[in-house]
């Protein structure tokens, strides 16, 4: 008797070379087709094209009076990000180890409004919700210097802040006359202690934390800033307008107790990034009195990071266009051999049907991620200098937040169109296919991002349609004690950055599957 070996399609029907053998024929097909590769390169060149045209259009600079400047560099924290660091700080050296005690007893503010009457101030006497006043111990008076404090604020009560990232929350409460705080910073080393108190008494830790950077002398001493009072008010339209006016707080405090080498002194005052009128005189300044161990400090400006301003994100702005590409050619490299009838060829080839359409998705997804990086690699770094020489400054992530932007917006990129193909799959008709895939993904972010719809519903769009895949391409993060409207139109997204993007791949898959089971149950 002779043994006769099983029958094995060429292109194989189990086990991983199988596969292989499925995929490679399926390369195939897309190489070699007048579509796949051209639509790669027409997205391609959207992405880099567009990116260098609107950043080679963007120019920034700043008046100072009748003069037009360049802008300045925002200041780096410790952690490189930029930052706002604008207050009001008197203060004393420190060498080594030590303490400051104060008891804050009063708290106010204002807040400057449009005029009701021409040439007459509107000033209400008011404080923005983070209005804060309280104890820091900074590294230097340089913008940016790594820092710690703990202090009050208007509606947020006491908070432990570091390093202008950072933020701990203690207990809750106004400050009055008749309820005041105490408040305490303790260095040991480079730990930085701070403590609140109702009576001076019993002491409540709010946070330590570490200040590597922290020198043998540091300066300590009592702080006020007042972050703009921002203002959010909807239009007709759906989308919303912000305005920022200028606001100030003062407190007062007293009970001072400073503790360690190098303190006891008069106090320096300096109001840290002041701008300057042309004559030199400072523009909104603070303040700074004392009178018999009571003292009234007032201040302007923040303490936090910069979440307002050009993004790495905005010199890919031309994925958007590459979308619509990449979504023709995800479709075609289905509903081409539907349309020749070449689909019946490929399926008595591989009888395992879900396995080919798998073969051409795992196919559409590498060719099109492989050239869409290529694209953002390349347009990332160069629209960036090119912005620098046009004065256009933009807010400074680390390399693994540029690396996760151009990886991500790739990623976006080969998924929607895995995405696309799933539909033209599914309904097996080019336009029908192609209006489902931009509907899906590009008409929901368009409509998040313009500002013609209502917040919530921006919010909700970019939640629960692939659009939320957007998200990964989000550089800067919001942060809940910076003042600031972090809404859709300004670049920030609900989801984290990788929780939006699962959202895209789990439509993409739940699509493909279903299209696997359209396939698995009807003739093709």
């Amino acid at each position: 008797m002779t043994a006769t070996a099983p029958y094995r399609s060429p292109l194989g029907t189990a086990g991983r070379d199988g596969f292989a053998r499925l995929v490679h024929a399926e390369w195939t097909k897309f190489r070699t087709a007048p579509g796949g590769p051209a639509g790669l390169v027409l997205a391609a060149l959207l992405v880099v094209g567009l990116g260098l045209l609107s950043a080679a259009g963007s120019h920034a600079s700043c008046s100072k009076g009748p003069v037009e400047v360049p802008c300045p560099v925002p200041p780096r924290g410790p952690g490189g990000e930029a930052v706002e660091d604008h207050f009001f700080f008197a203060h004393q050296p420190l060498r080594g180890d030590g303490s400051i005690t104060v008891r804050v007893s009063a708290m106010s503010g204002r807040i400057r409004l449009p005029d009701a009457v021409p040439g007459v101030r509107n000033v209400a006497t008011a404080m923005t919700p983070w209005a804060r006043a309280g104890l820091m111990i900074k590294a230097s008076t340089r913008q940016g210097a790594s820092y710690a404090a703990v202090m009050v604020t208007a509606e947020h009560g006491v908070r432990m802040q570091h390093d202008f990232t950072e933020d701990v929350a203690g207990l809750p409460g106004k400050v009055t006359p008749s309820t005041p705080r105490w408040l305490r910073l303790t260095r040991t080393g480079d730990t930085v202690t701070g403590e609140e108190s109702a009576d001076g008494v019993r002491w409540t830790k709010v946070a330590a934390v570490r200040l590597p950077g922290l020198p043998a002398q540091a300066r300590v001493g009592l702080f006020a800033a007042s972050p703009g009072d921002v203002r959010v008010t909807g239009n007709a339209v759906g989308g919303s307008t912000v305005t920022s006016r200028f606001s100030e707080v003062t407190a007062v405090m007293d009970r001072l107790d400073v503790r360690g080498a190098g303190t006891g002194g008069a106090f320096a005052l300096d109001d840290i990034g002041v701008s300057y009128e042309l004559d030199g005189s400072p523009h909104h300044p603070g303040g700074f009195r004392e009178s018999g161990g009571t003292y009234t400090i007032t201040g302007v400006g923040d303490i936090a990071p910069l979440t307002v301003g050009s993004t790495v994100e905005n010199t890919l702005a031309g994925a958007m266009f590459a979308l619509v590409a990449v979504i023709v050619v995800g479709v075609l490299s289905v509903t081409a051999e539907y349309r020749r009838g070449l689909v019946r060829t490929t399926l008595l080839a591989s009888p395992r049907r879900g396995r080919v359409l798998v073969a051409k998705a795992v196919v559409v997804l590498a060719a099109t991620f492989a050239g869409s990086l290529a694209a953002t690699a390349v347009t990332l770094p160069l629209a960036k200098r090119v912005l620098a020489g046009n004065g256009v400054h933009l807010l400074p992530v680390s390399a693994l937040t540029e690396l996760r932007v151009v990886a991500g917006v790739a990623g976006v990129l080969a998924v929607s169109a895995v995405l696309a193909l799933a539909f033209g799959a599914l309904l097996r008709r080019g336009a029908a296919a192609v209006i489902a895939a931009v509907a899906a993904v590009l008409v929901p972010y368009v409509l998040a991002t313009t500002s013609v719809l209502p917040e919530p519903v921006a919010d909700w769009l970019l939640r629960v349609t692939p659009a939320a895949g957007f998200a990964v391409q989000q550089s800067i993060p919001e942060y809940p004690q910076v003042v600031g409207h972090h809404a859709p139109a300004g670049g920030f997204y609900p989801l984290p950055p990788w929780a939006g993007f699962a959202v895209l791949c789990g439509y993409a898959a739940l699509v493909l599957a279903l299209a696997v089971r359209r396939l698995n149950r009807e003739d093709a």
